[in-house]
């Protein structure tokens, strides 16, 4: 772990990623891809120490309110946050500043902020997105080791639901020949549907695979599933997308599921509604991120 000192922290989109790397272990994450062009070792943290002072300045500068997102590329409740709480300090500004949140992870760590979730969302909208992948919970320590198993996750959800705060459930990867299984969308929609998730992101059943991301990946296979990174090459390639031979089927599970228990899939519409500001108090909607 290492601090580094970024000029700004927040994207055009209002975006922003505390740390660079991730200790979370997934064995198929996309942000080992070499493309991102990260200058050190992946599980060595980069920690951006003046994030706090940044993001302030950003929000005074702000004319207009409008959601702020982290996550996307870098989990918020990495190991070092518990105790470096940069995320909380960030959160903190947030709320002060009544801005809404749109905030991405796989770790119950976020519990601990459940105070700030809930102040966020009393003044305008705070949405808490959980990525529940794996319902086999021997399976889902060996595609996500360091960290919360699904079940977990599920129970995150579940108070969150309780709280009033919107959750959305990423629903992704889904990876051939591992999880790619009827038993195992069912499972996680059961999951979602227990917590009146307000939806679930997907981008089709299978997964992406680029230069680093794509290494990492077969030498897990090859360690914990003998046959299955031949399947990988003989079928894919080195393909960028890579859909399961069951696409279609479970995709047909997963929509008619979410048409049966009014969760919304279609991934602009959840965007949208990520980015739309809401202020309670006024009883209006503003401007997107």
């Amino acid at each position: 772990m290492h601090n580094i000192y970024p000029k700004s922290i927040l994207s055009p989109k209002n975006g922003m990623n505390l740390y660079r790397g991730c200790t979370h272990g997934c064995i198929y994450c996309d942000a080992r891809s070499t493309c991102y062009q990260m200058d050190h070792a992946f599980e060595d943290i980069a920690v951006k120490a003046n994030a706090p002072e940044l993001l302030e300045q950003a929000l005074r500068r702000k004319r207009n309110k409008c959601m702020i997102g982290t996550g996307a590329m870098s989990d918020p409740y990495l190991h070092a946050e518990k105790e470096l709480k940069l995320t909380r300090r960030c959160l903190e500004l947030i709320e002060e500043y009544g801005f809404g949140l749109a905030i991405q992870t796989k770790s119950d760590l976020i519990l601990r902020d459940l105070d700030l979730l809930k102040r966020i969302n009393e003044k305008t909208k705070c949405v808490v997105q959980m990525t529940l992948t794996t319902y086999d919970e021997n399976l889902c320590k060996i595609l996500e080791p360091n960290v919360c198993t699904t079940k977990r996750r599920s129970e995150v959800l579940n108070i969150l639901r309780d709280e009033g705060i919107p959750t959305i459930c990423w629903m992704t990867p889904i990876l051939p020949f591992l999880n790619d299984t009827e038993e195992n969308i069912r499972g996680v929609l059961n999951y979602c549907i227990e917590a009146k998730v307000y939806g679930i992101i997907q981008f089709g059943i299978g997964v992406t695979l680029r230069d680093g991301d794509r290494q990492y990946f077969y030498n897990k296979l090859a360690a914990h599933f003998p046959g299955v990174k031949g399947k990988y090459i003989e079928k894919y390639g080195n393909a960028y997308e890579l859909p399961s031979p069951n696409h279609s089927y479970l995709l047909k599970v997963l929509t008619e599921e979410c048409q049966k228990h009014h969760m919304v899939y279609d991934v602009g519409a959840l965007f949208r509604y990520m980015g739309q500001f809401e202020d309670k108090q006024a009883g209006e909607q503003l401007t997107l991120f």
